[in-house]
């Protein structure tokens, strides 16, 4: 990023304690400037389009839509370098991978405790940062196998 220049920073989060915690965890970082906080996706859309942030950070279980949807539409729409941060992300598993594939920069376990919260507060302003030097470009959607096909009619003509 820009010296000059703050990382813009939206946070997606059902919960109001845990956007408090990520809020206050990238405080003291000079670079970073939460510009919001949501509540789901659909108020994280509206919010993206007033501040144009530079990261988010993603929950993956909301209510409304969960996170990993979120993260599929918007990467294919408007590509924002994403962290995840949810209690289902734990490393290595299936929805950690999932988001990853989908679009993810990095995945980090939601807080549970005390010590945990120390931990994250070391982690995530390097994640941010890191995600904010990515380039994101526009995923398409993989065809499914119920996608038609163009079928070219034969004819007995030779």
């Amino acid at each position: 990023m820009n010296n000059n220049r703050k990382i813009k920073l939206l946070i997606v989060d059902d919960s109001a304690l845990v956007r408090k915690l990520i809020a206050d965890a990238v405080a003291g970082d000079p670079e970073i400037q939460v510009v919001g906080a949501a509540c789901d996706p659909y108020v994280a859309r509206d919010m993206i389009l007033q501040h144009n942030p530079d990261v988010l950070t993603l929950d993956l279980e909301m209510p409304r839509m969960d996170g990993l949807t979120f993260l599929k539409l918007m990467q294919q729409h408007k590509p924002i370098p994403t962290v995840i941060v949810s209690s289902l992300s734990q490393a290595g598993s299936r929805v950690a991978m999932a988001a990853l594939e989908a679009g993810a920069v990095e995945v980090l376990g939601k807080p549970d405790g005390a010590m945990s919260i120390g931990k994250l507060a070391l982690d995530l302003p390097r994640c941010i940062k890191s995600a904010a030097a990515s380039r994101q470009t526009p995923r398409v959607a993989a065809p499914t196998a119920a996608t038609p096909r163009a079928v070219v009619p034969t004819t007995g003509v030779v």
